[in-house]
């Protein structure tokens, strides 16, 4: 396993880890008048792309992709862009950490799907077996298994205040 590769798959889960257990800190980082789940949006798209270009450095690309890559794809992207049209940003990021006030959802996936975006995340990582060899998905998927049992024990006392 090409250990660049490696590192750049687990780029961000220390991230979310930090600010999911000490967001107190994000948001005195952010400062007054920056939304701190805004800026964490920002690092996680340059994460995002460092995991992506460490993904590309390992796979080798042919087409068509077997008849699997189609559905999984389809419906994990789908997962995540209804996670994200439902949450919102701030939803999404994290906000209810940052101490905003974020409203329960239970339209579909939720209630039906527990972590529905994590689980639409994996079925795209799967859908690209095809291409990448399976330990680096199998490494990219063990990090958000992770974060699904860190997220999953939330305290709300150390939620953050925002910034003064």
């Amino acid at each position: 396993m090409g250990i660049a590769a490696a590192l750049g798959l687990l780029s961000p889960f220390p991230f979310y880890y930090w600010l999911w257990t000490y967001p107190q800190t994000w948001v005195d980082l952010c400062g007054k008048g920056r939304d701190p789940c805004t800026v964490m949006a920002y690092v996680s798209h340059f994460l995002k792309l460092i995991q992506f270009l460490s993904l590309f450095s390992v796979s080798t690309f042919t087409w068509p992709p077997l008849l699997y890559f189609w559905p999984l794809i389809a419906f994990g992207q789908f997962l995540n862009f209804r996670v994200y049209r439902l949450l919102g940003e701030s939803g999404t990021y994290y906000g209810v950490r940052f101490g905003k006030n974020i409203p329960w959802v239970t339209e579909f996936p939720f209630g039906y799907i527990k972590d529905p975006q994590y689980v639409g995340s994996i079925l795209s990582l799967l859908a690209c077996l095809w291409w990448v060899p399976f330990r680096y998905i199998l490494l990219w998927t063990l990090g958000y298994v992770v974060m699904i049992l860190v997220e999953s024990k939330e305290d709300p006392t150390t939620r953050a205040k925002p910034a003064s």
